[in-house]
């Protein structure tokens, strides 16, 4: 019994649950398991297909932008300016010297081209008047300003033009020419027109620095003063060198009369500098006045001569 009860207990309990384990985990945990990655391998592959399809179209996006970005408008036209990417050339040195700079004209086309230079403005020269460019090439060309030994010290400007394939750039020139800072005015060629009263003159800054004139006028007749203007500024400014006629009316000449007009013009830091000139007024109608009185004058005068004559002639005595 014991032995029965055992054996059947070792024969039929312990192999059954073997059995029974073996074959769920074989028929039921394993294949489970198999079919379960399989499905998540299957359901993940295609969600880490479109996420890396996503990334790298994420990345093209970003890419593209990027070069967009970079890229400065009007990227395929060729430019020129100073080098190293200055807003403009500046050059600085004594009168009578030769300064040097480079223009750097940029060709980002796919065929060469051909620039032409020129300066405007100021004594600029380049060692050649036409540059041809490769195409995706930049040309650093130099070019020198002479500067004259009349050149007035103080700011000077001038212009460098590069023009090809139908357009033209044009780079600021700024020269500064080193000397002592000189204030100088002077008034010039001046005339007095006697049948209208408009006086010209010429005003000439003689210095280094830019002047802003002011002017008085003052005219003296035969009686006195006729005309007095107090100092007043003009619409202009006058730099180094440079010179303005300008023409001045005169509304109410005198009709007769010899005048004497003097201009005084001056300027900041400037001494007062003063020219004359004279005109002789007189018109038709003060003329023919004139003519009248004069000729009344005379009439009168001989009317009163021949009256005192008159009464100075002694009578005759009575016959006797």
């Amino acid at each position: 019994m014991r032995t029965a009860d055992r054996s059947g207990r070792r024969a039929a309990e312990p192999f059954g649950r073997r059995t029974a384990d073996l074959s769920g985990r074989r028929t039921a945990a394993r294949p489970g398991r198999r079919t379960a990655d399989l499905s998540r391998r299957r359901t993940a592959a295609p969600s880490a297909g479109r996420a890396a399809a996503r990334s790298g179209l994420v990345a093209a996006t970003a890419a593209l932008l990027g070069v967009v970005a970079a890229a400065p408008p009007g990227a395929g036209e060729w430019t020129a300016g100073p080098a190293a990417g200055r807003p403009y050339a500046y050059l600085e040195g004594p009168a009578g010297s030769v300064l040097q700079d480079t223009l750097s004209v940029t060709n980002p086309g796919t065929a060469p081209l051909t620039v032409r230079l020129t300066g405007q403005g100021a004594p600029v020269s380049f060692a050649a008047g036409t540059v041809r460019v490769p195409a995706r090439t930049r040309a650093d060309v130099p070019f020198a300003v002479t500067v004259t030994a009349d050149t007035p010290p103080g700011e000077h400007r001038g212009t460098v033009r590069a023009s090809a394939a139908g357009r033209e750039v044009r780079v600021d020139l700024r020269l500064r020419v080193s000397g002592p800072h000189l204030a100088a005015l002077t008034v010039e060629d001046i005339h007095l027109d006697g049948a209208t009263g408009d006086l010209r003159y010429t005003l000439v800054n003689r210095g280094t620095t830019v002047l802003a004139p002011r002017l008085a006028v003052r005219a003296e007749g035969l009686l006195g003063t006729v005309l007095d203007r107090p100092d007043r500024p003009l619409p202009l400014t006058l730099r180094p060198g440079e010179r303005a006629t300008r023409t001045d009316p005169w509304p109410d000449p005198p009709a007769l009369d010899s005048v004497t007009v003097r201009l005084t013009a001056t300027a900041p830091g400037a001494a007062p500098a003063t020219a004359r000139a004279g005109a002789a007024f007189a018109s038709g109608p003060a003329l023919t006045a004139a003519a009248g009185l004069l000729l009344a004058a005379a009439a009168g005068a001989g009317y009163a001569a021949r009256r005192r004559g008159t009464s100075r002639t002694p009578s005759a005595p009575e016959a006797a």
